[in-house]
């Protein structure tokens, strides 16, 4: 059976990915950057296509972040990541949906272009926002 894994990095660019697990780890179909009510539709499309209890989310929990460097402004753009989090959330929860929370610090984030593009072997453009959402599905199998 296949299972669907959607990753979403939370933020004014919600970074997008689509990971199939059919038995040996999540493979990417998509790689993407939306806003968040973009990804929302997608959310929507992919889990009327592949039915409810066949997708999870996986959503970068950026509540969960105690770090952070930078002055007044990076703060402001913490927090309002922090309120996407809670967004996403709440609206999963509304919607019956399946969704995990993944802490920061249990991700791989911030891979250089190349460097994604070497362990995953996705040839299309990305940018941080989406290899970080695909990071979260990649080679992830599917446990919901």
């Amino acid at each position: 059976m296949t299972r669907i894994m959607i990753g979403i990095d939370t933020g004014v660019n919600t970074g997008f990915a689509v990971a199939a697990d059919r038995g040996n780890g999540g493979e990417l179909e998509q790689v993407e950057s939306l806003s968040i009510t973009q990804a929302m539709e997608k959310v929507k499309a992919l889990i009327e296509e592949w039915e409810i209890g066949n997708v999870c989310l996986y959503i970068e929990d950026a509540r969960q972040r105690t770090w952070f460097t930078g002055g007044r402004e990076k703060a402001q753009g913490v927090g309002s990541v922090k309120r996407d989090a809670q967004i996403w959330e709440d609206w999963c929860k509304e919607q019956g949906y399946l969704y995990k929370m993944i802490h920061p610090a249990a991700n791989a984030t911030k891979k250089k272009a190349t460097d994604f593009k070497r362990m995953t072997g996705w040839v299309g453009r990305t940018n941080e926002h989406a290899r970080d959402a695909a990071m979260l599905v990649f080679k992830r199998f599917a446990r919901f």
